[in-house]
């Protein structure tokens, strides 16, 4: 009765829509969340004074070594838009382009890209109170406008399921279409590199070597999966294609973004192995093709991943070194690999 007591209490004191607008799901342990909330409210204060010393005098924030360990550390939602846009070089971009994303909106029009993006429109975070068409302002009219630019902008790509998911979150952070759509140029034509192209090899690429790196440092994880034939892809595609939204929780995915932003890709593997690595003896319960694919669901709830604070300093630590040159080495054998099966 007590536990039942404390759960109601943190239910009326934690609100059921979180600051970004997403209701909050039927089974959400608000008794925990509180508890972690309390501790992390103390983090975001420290690190929101430190960061407006930092940032004080207006101007671009460029990259280095102290501003890499402030965002390891988390950057404050008031500043996020900001450190994105100048640690990615999308605000870079901007400066240098004035007026363009206005004249893509402007530009001739593709009606096969229009429906495929309208198409999702609703499937887009119906979770999220901002998104839905009652809303006012609703963002669905605004994410709209940047993937259509995006299609018009980079016309290789044009528009692919998942970049509906990542053009929100950045909406939602920025509050801005045009600062959106500069970030999610970065994102795809950049740090992720032919993920959204109608082939996706370089989606395809980096499963490969999660599953290269897997093989190597959680050998027992890699046999399971051989010995059932579950192909990566089937478990690990939407932490890649989504970067990790509506996988993990907003909070923490966002952190994990901070760090992508700064660091580049590499930062989705350090994600993904330390989910593997944390539950491996819990994926190693699996006994059948089936079980495999709920564990690695599972895995992506609980308090390990609803505490990102603690998080993020596990995937800094726990799967250890993680090189570029390493992932160049893995990323050009397994595209070679998936080249030649055609």
């Amino acid at each position: 009765m007590e536990s039942a007591g404390r759960t109601q209490a943190a239910r009326d004191r934690v609100p059921r829509i979180d600051p970004y607008g997403f209701e909050r799901p039927e089974d959400f342990d608000y008794a925990a969340y509180e508890e972690f909330f309390s501790a992390y409210l103390v983090v975001l204060t420290r690190r929101a004074i430190k960061w407006s010393k930092l940032l004080k005098g207006g101007g671009s924030v460029q990259k280095s070594m102290t501003v890499k360990r402030y965002i390891r550390k988390g950057i404050p939602l008031e500043h996020r838009a900001r450190v994105w846009m100048g640690v990615s070089g999308a605000q870079a971009q901007m400066d240098r382009n004035p007026g363009y994303y206005q004249r893509l909106l402007e530009g001739e029009r593709d009606s096969r890209l229009e429906e495929a993006i309208r198409t999702d429109m609703n499937r887009t975070f119906p979770d999220n109170v901002r998104f839905r068409k009652g809303a006012d302002p609703c963002l669905q009219r605004t994410l709209y406008n940047v993937l259509l630019a995006y299609g018009h902008h980079n016309r290789d790509v044009g528009y692919c399921q998942g970049m509906n998911f990542v053009a929100g979150y950045l909406i939602l952070m920025t509050e801005s279409e045009e600062e959106s759509f500069w970030l999610l140029d970065t994102l795809v034509g950049s740090i992720l590199p032919d993920y959204y192209s109608p082939s996706m090899l370089g989606l395809k690429t980096d499963q490969e070597v999660l599953g290269e790196l897997v093989r190597t440092r959680l050998p027992a994880v890699a046999a399971l999966m051989d010995r059932h034939g579950v192909p990566w892809t089937l478990v690990v595609s939407r932490w890649f294609l989504c970067l990790f939204v509506d996988v993990l929780p907003v909070e923490t995915v966002l952190r994990i973004w901070d760090c992508l932003f700064s660091e580049g890709s590499k930062v989705i593997f350090r994600v993904a192995l330390t989910l593997i690595k944390r539950h491996q003896s819990f994926i190693l319960e699996a006994s059948s093709f089936t079980d495999i694919c709920e564990k690695f669901r599972e895995i992506t709830k609980g308090s390990f991943v609803t505490e990102c604070h603690t998080f993020m300093q596990k995937i800094f630590s726990e799967p250890g070194s993680l090189s570029a040159a390493r992932i160049a080495r893995l990323r050009e054998h397994c595209r070679a690999r998936l080249l030649a099966r055609g």
